[in-house]
């Protein structure tokens, strides 16, 4: 069995991790109403999705 011959050190080992990072979330425009939105997701302003209504969304007074 392959085993390590010498302990990772903790610089190496931040040095691997550093690559973890979070990413920003990607939005598009919805063509409807031209509010963002996240990409194939219904539009939670109107309701669209694709050019359909597809969830009635109740107009606030």
């Amino acid at each position: 069995m392959a085993v390590p011959k010498r302990k990772t050190s903790h610089a190496r080992k931040n040095k691997r991790r550093a690559q973890w990072k979070l990413e920003t979330p990607a939005f598009s425009r919805c063509t409807q109403c031209g509010e963002l939105k996240m990409p194939h997701r219904v539009c939670g302003n109107c309701g669209f999705y694709k050019g359909k209504e597809v969830v009635k969304v109740a107009k606030e007074a």
